[in-house]
């Protein structure tokens, strides 16, 4: 067994890594950002080295100075964890040079996977089924309209370097394709260097799902079964569960061993994941299951396979990178019950899911489920790296049971002053047709409307919070009827200021209340409402609709697409603006004039900035 291990990574993949390290006798070594000094990953470690500032490339990308922390701590191997260099096959190779155990998948075979064309040709070859589309060298505007043209609409244009859902769009008609490549080239550019696209059939119903397979030095090769990751927002992961809903015996057997025989054809070692799209439309069949691509490392979903297995995938990986055969052969490996994994992200569904930083001043996470967390309370997230909070994972006898425990376990969570999509995540998995398993990666846009929350305080939540500033006594008749009036009709309502607005409302038992600093907070079904009683004179909100274009959180501009003077209609684009490596449109809010204009392409900008003014028509 390694003796040593850096772990090339942060936050919630770092301590999971270290939980199981620990465990196996593995000292262990944290490299971290300046700004992530004071995080639990690094208390957790035997030792810490800071490699850097807050930006990813001058501390977690920068792979100098992971190796030179390597030396200095006498480490034997380095876990990449998920992301970041994970499946940069260059580091891989300069890891082994330096005589260290890469716990990771060979570079030959991230290179392998890496660029989905290459892939895909690779798998053809393998005899894997994949997804009807262009995978050419000439990279020509012209030639690719002309593809996507010949295959069909709608496509789905993907960077060919690309991953978690970062560089892909969906385009529905030859008239939008220009505008969704240029956006997309943007996108592959600044998020992994390599602007280069290709096109796919876009499926109508398309199922996500995905094999986690494992590999060893010894010609060994396994599948752990599948996961289903259909739940998806923006091409990002929102719920996975396992095994997947629908999947027969006979169709498992074929994807699974269709997974194995991809992993064979690149010699692969380690963890690794090959993922499918299915056409869902008649059920899952194997005829109707392509292979779209292969993720060389840990996946964030691995708890659930784990759930199902009962392994410890962090453990095969790191036995594996010691020279030991696999654990478990084919034969040994089942299913148990059924497990969902659903990722808690510091955002705000009422605000289109924006990114939502800050101190975490109250966090409470449930208790009986597994709970894997990169921050605890007092910790604080910051807008350098992925926003998530944690990962809430359920294991239960059936799919009915194990949604039922997700939406108990993510309605219970309290986190403030940050935003969460903790009410979201309860809602989707307590969806009639989620738990009736009609669901496709469409889901959420289709059923946005019951799913995503808008931020307003129900009558329930409003009566919750009277009832805390009452603080009803029944041995005092008098204080527990604040709307008492001799000669009058009980009214017992409240004044409580909640939600935006202030309101009357009827004192009632619903969530719990904490005080945080200042603030009374109420927790309800995932949502926080903070809460006060009015103060006498209290005004109204600001007036909507002055026209101002906002910036709604800190970032980049990355084009202007107006000027001053110009004349725009309701919804036009104005200016794109671009964070965490995703790009976001500020669209014109009513036909009018561009008044005023202050963004400029390539500037960084604070969250509230006035970026534009419109001025609406006279007419």
């Amino acid at each position: 067994m390694i003796e040593s291990l850096l772990i090339a990574n942060r936050g919630e993949i770092a301590r999971r890594i270290l939980r199981t390290a620990r465990r196996l006798g593995v000292r262990t070594i944290a490299v971290h950002s300046d700004v992530d000094a004071g995080l639990p990953f690094v208390a957790e470690a035997d030792e810490a080295v800071c490699i850097g500032p807050a930006p990813a490339r001058e501390s977690y990308l920068d792979q100098a100075k992971i190796l030179a922390a390597a030396r200095a701590t006498n480490a034997a191997a380095i876990h990449p964890g998920y992301g970041f260099l994970s499946e940069n096959a260059e580091f891989a190779d300069a890891v082994v040079a330096a005589g260290l155990v890469w716990v990771g998948a060979p570079a030959s075979a991230i290179r392998a996977m890496g660029l989905k064309d290459a892939a895909k040709a690779r798998m053809i070859a393998a005899g894997v089924p994949v997804t009807p589309g262009y995978l050419g060298e000439d990279q020509s505007p012209e030639r690719l309209r002309a593809e996507a043209d010949a295959i069909g609409y709608p496509v789905l244009i993907k960077a060919v370097a690309g991953g978690g859902g970062k560089g892909m769009r969906r385009v529905d008609d030859a008239h939008a394709f220009a505008d969704a490549l240029d956006s997309c080239r943007r996108e592959a550019a600044a998020s992994f260097g390599d602007d280069r696209v290709l096109i796919e059939k876009y499926i109508l119903s398309p199922r996500h799902i995905e094999v986690q397979v494992f590999g060893d030095a010894h010609g060994g090769a396994v599948h752990l079964f599948e996961r289903d990751c259909s739940l998806q927002r923006r091409h990002q992961k929102v719920i996975e569960e396992a095994p997947a809903p629908g999947m027969d015996a006979e169709t498992r057997a074929s994807v699974c061993d269709a997974a194995v025989r991809a992993a064979r054809a690149v010699d692969y070692v380690g963890a690794g994941t090959i993922e499918f799209i299915a056409d869902a439309s008649a059920g899952l069949r194997a005829d109707r299951i392509w292979f779209m691509e292969m993720n060389t490392r840990l996946q964030v979903e691995h708890p659930v396979t784990e759930a199902i297995t009962g392994t410890d995938l962090v453990e095969w990986q790191l036995r594996v990178a010691s020279g030991e055969p696999l654990p478990k052969r084919q034969d040994e490996l089942s299913i148990t019950g059924w497990a969902m994994e659903a990722r808690l992200y510091a955002e705000n569904p009422a605000t289109g899911f924006l990114p939502s930083t800050g101190p975490l001043t109250h966090l409470k996470l449930p208790t009986d489920i597994r709970v894997d967390a990169g921050v605890e309370q007092g910790d604080a997230v910051t807008p350098h790296y992925d926003p998530m909070i944690a990962k809430l994972i359920v294991h239960a006898p059936n799919r009915a049971a194990a949604a039922a425990k997700l939406t108990r376990a993510a309605a219970s969570v309290q986190v403030w002053p940050v935003r969460t999509n903790a009410a979201f995540l309860a809602r989707c998995a307590a969806d009639p047709d989620f738990v009736a398993e009609r669901i496709d990666t469409g889901f959420i846009e289709r059923h946005a409307d019951r799913l995503v929350p808008d931020g307003s305080a129900s009558d329930a939540v409003a009566g919750a919070a009277a009832a805390a500033l009452v603080q009803r006594d029944p041995t005092d008749p008098w204080r527990a009827l604040p709307g008492f009036r001799l000669n009058a009709a009980l009214d017992d309502r409240v004044a409580v200021s909640i939600g935006g607005g202030t309101r009357l409302a009827t004192p009632a038992t619903a969530g719990t209340t904490a005080q945080v600093g200042a603030e009374r907070v109420l927790f309800a079904d995932g949502e926080a409402f903070p809460f006060a009683a009015p103060v006498a004179g209290q005004g109204g909100g600001a007036s909507a609709g002055d026209g101002a274009i906002l910036s709604p959180m800190p970032g980049r501009i990355v084009a202007v697409e107006v000027a001053a003077g110009d004349r725009v209609s309701a919804g036009q684009r104005l200016v794109v603006l671009e964070a965490m490596k995703m790009e976001q449109a500020l669209l014109s809010p009513f036909d009018g004039i561009v008044a005023d204009l202050s963004a400029a392409t390539g500037a960084q900008v604070a969250e509230g900035v006035v970026l534009a003014r419109i001025e609406k028509d006279a007419a």
